[in-house]
């Protein structure tokens, strides 16, 4: 049945029958954290592999900033590219997007500017917790 409120088909991720809410809770944490998957690794390991590079390297980009080696504009340059990368990694290996409010398990598959919107949100909210956790204990050079 065609549902007129949904821009694109529905979508069923793996993990959206956990039972109990600590289950699915952690399901949805790791899948906002971890852009990859079997499936996708299958279909494009180059694009996957040069991700998981990526990562690494941002992951290296925020351990120095921590140290306090790297100034916030490195940083924040850094983290632009892997949200880029991780819009190409995610549509090869995850490409749905949550549909309604945050709470609910309707979700439904993404077109490229979906995806954008998603990765960028949710990559601003990570970045600035992570900025603003080193700022609050003197880490970060601005």
């Amino acid at each position: 049945m065609i549902n007129p409120t949904m821009p694109t088909d529905p979508a069923k991720p793996r993990y959206a029958d956990h039972e109990g809410v600590i289950g699915h809770l952690a399901a949805e944490i790791w899948d906002h954290l971890w852009p990859w998957s079997r499936a996708g690794f299958q279909q494009q390991r180059a694009i996957h592999a040069a991700g998981l590079a990526i990562a690494v390297a941002a992951t290296l980009v925020w351990v120095l900033a921590a140290m306090g080696e790297l100034h916030a504009g490195a940083v924040i340059g850094w983290w632009f590219g892997w949200s880029v990368f991780e819009v190409l990694v995610r549509l090869g290996s995850k490409p749905y997007v949550k549909e309604g409010p945050w709470w609910g398990r309707r979700y439904r598959v993404a077109n490229t500017m979906d995806m954008i919107c998603y990765v960028g949100f949710k990559n601003l909210l990570i970045g600035a917790a992570l900025f603003i956790a080193l700022k609050s204990l003197g880490l970060l050079v601005l």
